[in-house]
């Protein structure tokens, strides 16, 4: 009998279809994570820059800051000295944009989670910036001149499923110089399950 089940057209449908929720599930999970330890990079960022600006810590500060988290959480990478003033720069870079230091960051970037699986989000800055990795935001903000240029490539990365490979690539061959005033309105999704994005999110060494 099990046999005979396994050759049914019918349990080999209804087989890939679980096969395919597994996949998104992770993949939204993945992603959901991705967005909440950005949320909180972004609120690391304002409070570092808070902090040397009104208390006066020089650089001093985030190696000690680095050594104290990293001796709490020995298993995550993201508290390494370079990856703090990563998160640093990442921040203000984004927050010198006043449309996007005034935009509720965290309410923003939850809302665009949660309307991952109706097929698309807002289109507030914030909310996409919180979909893509670590990994291809430090690229972004490393190679763009302007939160404009660096919100072409944000957009691009999310409609295309670009590896971070891909983005560099594009970003240096002068993308957003060719068709940057020419993106229009277009619709954003959870990525396909087998591109080199969704890989990536998967397997993102920061969460």
């Amino acid at each position: 009998m099990k046999a005979n089940l396994i050759l049914t057209k019918e349990y080999k449908k209804w087989l890939a279809e679980l096969k395919q929720k597994v996949r998104n599930t992770q993949l939204k999970a993945a992603v959901k994570v991705n967005s909440e330890m950005l949320l909180f990079y972004w609120d690391l960022g304002a409070d570092i820059v808070a902090k040397q600006a009104k208390a006066k810590w020089g650089e001093g500060f985030l190696t000690q800051l680095s050594k104290d988290l990293m001796e709490e959480f020995p298993g995550m990478k993201g508290f390494s000295k370079r990856n703090l003033e990563l998160i640093r720069q990442w921040y203000l870079f984004y927050s010198e944009n006043r449309l996007i230091s005034q935009q509720p960051v965290g309410p923003i970037a939850k809302q665009a989670v949660s309307q991952l699986p109706s097929g698309t989000i807002k289109r507030q800055p914030v909310g996409q910036i919180a979909l893509i990795p670590w990994g291809h935001n430090i690229a972004i903000i490393s190679k763009c001149k302007n939160t404009g240029e660096a919100l072409f490539y944000v957009r691009n990365t999310l409609e295309h499923n670009w590896s971070r490979n891909v983005l560099v690539h594009q970003i240096e061959s002068g993308l957003y110089k060719r068709e940057g005033k020419s993106l229009t309105n277009f619709a954003i999704t959870l990525p396909k399950p087998q591109s080199d994005l969704a890989q990536q999110t998967l397997k993102n060494p920061y969460i």
